[in-house]
């Protein structure tokens, strides 16, 4: 029988780098309209985000909470089935960011842990209503960001409009490094919580935790972390999200970033899991459409709403068939 506390270590070094991953995965949500319009450099953009990203993830814990015990109750399951939900959303977040695709981490994490519960324990242990605030969040978070981007962008068109594009794009280069900076301080208050939560679950899990508390430490290291990811960047993904799906002005980054930045504090104060990734993606969009319809490249969007799609069941059944091939592990 395998040493829990030897187990322990290797999942949290792992859902550690877990969230190294998430960090370069998903910088794109907080900087890549930033980098593209011009208002910052690379490097600036980068350590800008990486800073914001680790305030963000002391901001609060609800989500965390969510994810940790809203889902199923830590104390009906094992350190390997976590252990199995953290492999299966590894192992698709490297696939999609290999290919340059911006899928959701948390879709990736979510899909995890009920593939990996499912294949130990059958669907009998799950919380109702933590999985159907789970999924109402994810299902209606992109469709916030595409309304709420076309409508500010609108906004801002109708209040500006006796301006000329070049004045008002010099003076949103300056506003666009506040949106930024919302975007990537929503990102790290949202995102990093998800691992905060399953390591808090894995603790409890394993006998260290009597309820369910996240502890400091944890904190620190989950933001950490993502920092770190958040620093090494993600440009395969920029590129596709914002230089593919639209050609973007700072004016269109600032209405963009300000609308995602929005709706993930909402869902962060509600304790809702959301994808950031799906809801810069959905603002980029909306805002887009504002514009005009064709200004949005939709047979790019098409590939990244595809890959949406697969997210889910495919990260599940990485983490399924893990748990069943760990099944000898208490």
């Amino acid at each position: 029988m395998a040493n829990p506390l030897w187990i322990f270590i290797l999942f949290v070094a792992t859902a550690l780098f877990f969230d190294y991953i998430n960090g370069f995965h998903d910088t794109a949500n907080s900087i890549a309209t930033t980098v593209l319009t011009g208002a910052l450099s690379i490097p600036k953009a980068l350590m800008l985000a990486a800073a914001l990203n680790f305030t963000g993830a002391f901001l609060d814990k609800a989500v965390a909470t969510t994810i940790g015990k809203g889902i199923v109750d830590p104390h009906t399951v094992t350190l390997s089935v976590i252990f199995s939900a953290l492999l299966g959303a590894i192992a698709w977040n490297l696939i999609t960011w290999w290919k340059g695709l911006p899928s959701s981490s948390s879709h990736a994490l979510i899909g995890g842990i009920v593939g990996a519960v499912v294949a130990r324990y059958g669907f009998g242990v799950f919380h109702p209503s933590g999985l159907k605030l789970i999924i109402a969040a994810l299902l209606l978070s992109p469709l916030m960001g595409l309304v709420v981007g076309h409508l500010f962008m609108t906004a801002i068109g109708w209040i500006f409009r006796h301006f000329r594009p070049s004045a008002l794009n010099h003076y949103f280069k300056f506003f666009q490094i506040l949106s930024a900076s919302a975007m990537a301080l929503a990102h790290g208050a949202n995102d990093a919580q998800k691992t905060m939560g399953l390591i808090t679950m894995a603790l409890a899990s394993a006998g260290f935790l009597p309820g369910f508390e996240v502890p400091l430490w944890v904190v620190a290291a989950c933001a950490t972390a993502m920092a770190l990811g958040t620093a090494a960047g993600g440009w395969r993904i920029i590129k596709t999200v914002d230089r593919q799906v639209l050609s973007l002005q700072p004016v269109h980054g600032f209405a963009a970033e300000t609308s995602g930045a929005g709706v993930i504090f909402l869902a962060t104060a509600l304790g809702a899991p959301v994808s950031t990734t799906h809801v810069i993606s959905s603002a980029i969009m909306g805002v887009g459409s504002a514009q005009r319809l064709s200004g949005v490249r939709w047979n790019v969007a098409k590939q990244i709403v595809f890959a949406w799609m697969l997210t889910l069941p495919i990260s599940a059944l990485f983490a399924g068939t893990a748990s069943w091939l760990f099944h000898f592990i208490p």
